[in-house]
């Protein structure tokens, strides 16, 4: 039986990256299958796995960075989108397809607490477990309990254990792994009307205190419009990939080199503003080899002499930094994924340069390498 003759299942010829990507960019698959149920996803999953047919599932496609041209990879769309909230016990259940700030909005509207700290993130409920998505000191991993997962090695789907995707920071064993398709996502959400305990400075200056929910997800929304983070097709700001490049995670010894050269070059006040977070270890002497510092990548940018819009939004740059955030990279309307691509590597190699830190991007790259 072939694609076309799956029930559910429609082929799209006509839809680019560029029409399914946040940084509208990149070139043609070889055919977009869009498929209208769990059922119909795991019978066309398992076909293109018996031909050997590479492919891409894209939901939201906030995190995609892909060539110009024709592609040999097919693309695949969940178009189910099922919502369900339970306000009784906090469960919430949501289809791949499901809009990702839709799934935060009506469980705020359910007055249930644990996601409203990743209120206004692009993208389908599917993908968010693929990289822990996080945000503002809250992860997917807080609050996931469990997937329903297509399995590539066995071709059959099943509710898998949050504890099997080893999340950690920005990652799980389904990133660049292959082994499988998220088609449906479970979380467990507290009852009592309230947020998660706040740590994030722009959110609370009385670390650890909870807030309604409601009025947690507006300031949220708030913070990520301003930096141009919540999509808006007239807004080239949010003609992005959102954050960029993840946050380092370094060695003590290299934030502390970091922050004496900015203390040279910038002064006591610049320098003692660093943002550096302890991951790891239990004690600041960093016994055992454990601890870490989690640096933020955005403030590296911009003591590197990346400024906002740069290297010239406003006078015909194609491709430039935010405007309003410097770890976000934008299509200023006419960018192709190599003006990205070189973006990418001139920041890069200019933090490396001044710090001696290599970032990492966040995004997964088809066709294009940085």
């Amino acid at each position: 039986m072939t694609l076309a003759e799956l029930d559910g299942v429609t082929l799209d010829s006509e839809t680019t990256f560029a029409d399914l990507t946040t940084l509208r960019i990149g070139g043609a698959p070889l055919v977009t299958v869009r498929c209208a149920s769990a059922e119909a996803a795991i019978a066309a999953l398992a076909a293109l796995d018996d031909a050997s047919q590479d492919y891409l599932v894209v939901g939201g496609g906030s995190n995609l960075v892909v060539a110009e041209g024709q592609l040999d990879v097919v693309v695949v769309i969940l178009d189910f989108e099922d919502i369900d909230a339970s306000v009784a016990d906090g469960i919430v259940r949501a289809d791949a397809g499901a809009v990702w700030d839709d799934v935060v909005a009506l469980s705020v509207e359910c007055g249930l607490g644990g996601i409203e700290c990743l209120s206004g993130i692009p993208g389908n409920a599917g993908a968010v477990p693929v990289q822990n998505v996080g945000a503002y000191g809250a992860e997917t991993s807080d609050v996931l309990t469990q997937v329903y997962l297509y399995e590539r090695a066995t071709r059959t789907a099943s509710w898998v254990p949050a504890a099997d995707l080893e999340l950690a920071y920005r990652y799980s064993n389904l990133k660049f792994t292959g082994r499988g398709v998220v088609l449906a996502i479970e979380l467990q959400l507290t009852t009592d009307g309230l947020s998660k305990p706040l740590r994030f400075g722009q959110l609370t200056q009385n670390p650890g205190e909870r807030r309604p929910v409601a009025e947690v997800r507006e300031e949220v929304l708030k913070l990520r419009r301003s930096k141009g983070m919540v999509l808006d097709p007239g807004d080239h700001d949010t003609w992005s990939a959102g954050s960029f490049f993840t946050n380092p995670i370094v060695e003590p010894q290299l934030a502390d080199s970091i922050q004496a050269s900015v203390r040279t070059a910038r002064g006591d006040e610049d320098a003692d503003r660093m943002p550096r977070h302890v991951v790891g270890g239990t004690t600041t002497s960093g016994e055992g080899g454990e601890r870490k510092e989690k640096l933020s990548a955005a403030w590296l940018i911009e003591r590197a002499g990346f400024a906002k819009g740069y290297p010239g939004a406003e006078t015909g740059a194609k491709a430039t930094l935010s405007t309003k955030h410097t770890l976000a990279l934008t299509n200023r309307g006419e960018a192709t994924a190599d003006d990205i691509v070189a973006l990418a590597r001139e920041i890069r190699a200019g933090v490396k340069k001044a710090f001696g830190v290599t970032l990492e991007p966040e995004p997964i790259w088809l066709g294009v390498e940085i």
